[in-house]
């Protein structure tokens, strides 16, 4: 017997593809016609993936065969209520980081600059808006050395620093010129010290950590030498110290040394650094030097320059007593030893200290140190800081150089360190992001060409996305989120790359409008139970520059639910099938966040 087929609901699937279609081609048609207009301070984006839109076909998307759909039709998005701009004074809006709640908590041991997370009820649901005049920022490397003020509105820097050479105000733009406390001549000059002692040119030091990082000039001028270093500095009284490093397109998250573990797992990095960072190294019984030992691989090293360093030749300078700058460096040459650190070079106000390959290899001491007593060195959010040393724990001593180490099999997962993960599994999730990452760059055509620089992995696995993303154009930050199944963020650092553990039900440690590219890979489905999919894409709003993309992977009941709430933050998207085809569940969501600015009361017009 012949299968009936009711007539009226083919009649309304065919009207709602064409409507659908319709819909599609006109809005892509209207955004590139308001590009070309001129109105847009950005780079014309949208113009190009209108271009890339084929508006003859519907793209298969079976939505009625997958058990995941709500049931809620597409169309309910035409009279979606729209978020309303926030009001200007949360322009540059950290909500974890606010001041006037920092305010609120104790300043021993920089409690206060800590993070502080907004309750509920104190969350905002409005679109942090971009300053007047925001421009699409100057492409990698000019924008290591210019940035336009009117992304950066604030010249206390300028005036506070002036004789140090961080940063110039020049007509309509700032200029970096590469100075710093410690380094009048120059980073180059600075740099190329300490590659005198650390072997920075042959790929051997890959990862970096600026602690009390300023502008970040430090970072900027390793890029050069494929150094990818992590910059940290407090929101305080030097305005915008992190926003102007990420608007130079260098890897800076704020944070500080005080009472919380630093967001890293133990044995990330190839180096730390500090450069007059005003970081009390040797108080709390070393407590600080401690953490940096946990973060800095075996065979890491540390450097540190400015105060108390050569205190003999410069406390005049400094304007401090003797005695203090005497006992000031004696404790942190004691800890040093403590840690088993060897000294590699002492010279003007440079030291250079090596965390030692094994602790074999350390002389016997009368006093040895206190060993950290728990069975995981890398959970570490919200924890405090111990004054104990971490044991070197899942890291090969044994370095590869970098680009090596990119793809080489990773010893926490050769070693067995992370169960569940083959060496098999992790070749596996290469191949297929090599896959995915193709299949991205057939829609956005634009992913390598330098436009996107600072990009972010929201769900970054075993950074994958990353490594098949790889270029001198662009960094990756490779963020963990703290519920996830497996902790990976060691093998991502084994790997060359960097990240960061985090709570997606929480803000980013960020400015606004510090990312061009946000990559969100299953995210949704982890936080299914645990917080609100809107506060996440608002979050995701508020990293994101103006004309900036977010490619978003998940099952597509999810995806119908954030494409409802990406239409109510003014953001142009396009959903995509699974690279395997139309019947696999799991779809893929592009989005361009529209350009609009501090005044513009209906950003959607």
């Amino acid at each position: 017997m012949a299968t009936k087929v009711k007539p009226g609901g083919n009649r309304k699937r065919i009207s709602r593809s064409v409507f659908f279609i319709v819909g599609l081609c006109g809005f892509f048609y209207i955004l590139g016609a308001w590009q070309r207009s001129g109105f847009g301070k950005g780079d014309s984006i949208a113009l190009e993936i209108t271009k890339q839109t084929d508006c003859s076909i519907l793209s298969n998307l079976n939505y009625d065969t997958h058990h995941d759909f709500d049931g809620t039709p597409d169309n309910s998005e035409l009279k979606v209520k729209k978020f309303k701009p926030c009001e200007d004074h949360y322009m540059d809006y950290t909500p974890c980081h606010d001041q006037m709640r920092a305010m609120t908590f104790p300043r021993k041991n920089m409690v206060y600059r800590e993070r502080h997370c907004p309750s509920e009820e104190e969350k905002l649901h409005c679109l942090i808006p971009a300053p007047k005049g925001y421009v699409t920022p100057f492409p990698w490397p000019l924008s290591r050395d210019y940035v336009p003020y009117a992304n950066v509105p604030y010249k206390s820097l300028t005036v506070e620093k002036a004789v140090q050479n961080w940063i110039q105000y020049e007509g309509n733009v700032f200029r970096f010129p590469g100075g710093g406390t410690q380094f009048p001549q120059g980073a180059d000059a600075y740099i190329d010290e300490l590659a005198s002692v650390i072997p920075l040119d042959n790929g051997m030091v890959r990862t970096a950590l600026d602690t009390g990082c300023g502008v970040a000039s430090w970072g900027a001028y390793l890029l050069k030498k494929k150094v990818i270093t992590m910059s940290i500095a407090p929101r305080d009284s030097h305005e915008a110290q992190v926003q102007f490093a990420l608007e130079r397109g260098v890897p800076a998250i704020i944070g500080v040394l005080g009472t919380i573990k630093l967001p890293f797992p133990a044995g990330s990095f190839d180096m730390a650094h500090c450069s007059r960072c005003l970081i009390p190294w040797g108080s709390n019984g070393g407590m600080y030097m401690m953490e940096v030992d946990r973060v800095l691989r075996p065979g890491g090293y540390w450097i540190l320059s400015g105060p108390p360093i050569n205190w003999r030749n410069n406390y005049q300078t400094w304007q401090r007593p003797e005695g203090e700058l005497e006992e000031e460096q004696r404790k942190i040459e004691d800890i040093a030893k403590l840690l088993c650190w060897e000294k590699k070079h002492e010279k003007g106000e440079i030291a250079i200290w090596r965390k030692r390959l094994n602790n074999d290899e350390c002389p016997e001491q009368d006093t040895p140190p206190t060993r950290c007593e728990f069975t995981n060195a890398n959970d570490v959010w919200y924890k405090e800081m111990k004054n104990c040393v971490t044991p070197s724990h899942g890291a090969n001593n044994s370095w590869n150089p970098y680009p090596k180490r990119l793809n080489e099999v990773p010893f926490r997962i050769s070693g067995g360190s992370i169960p569940g993960i083959s060496v098999e599994a992790y070749e596996d999730d290469n191949r297929s992001w090599k896959k995915h990452v193709s299949a991205y760059k057939r829609t956005n055509k634009i992913i390598d060409s330098g436009r996107y620089h600072n990009i972010m992995d929201m769900n970054a696995g075993l950074g994958s996305f990353a490594a098949a993303l790889e270029s001198p154009k662009l960094w990756v930050m490779n963020v963990l989120p703290t519920i996830a199944e497996k902790d990976t963020l060691g093998v991502i650092f084994e790997r060359g790359l960097i990240g960061i553990y985090h709570d997606w039900c929480e803000a980013f440690s960020t400015y606004p409008r510090t990312y061009d590219l946000i990559h969100a890979d299953g995210v949704f489905s982890l936080y299914k139970d645990k917080c609100s999919a809107e506060d996440i894409l608002l979050e995701m709003d508020r990293i994101l520059r103006p004309e900036g993309a977010v490619i978003i992977r998940d099952q597509v009941g999810l995806l119908m639910q954030v494409n409802r709430v990406a239409k109510r933050m003014r953001w142009n998207t396009k959903m995509e099938d699974h690279e395997d085809g139309p019947l696999v569940s799991e779809k893929v969501l592009f989005a361009v966040k529209k350009y609009w600015v501090s005044g513009d009361n209906d950003p959607s017009s």
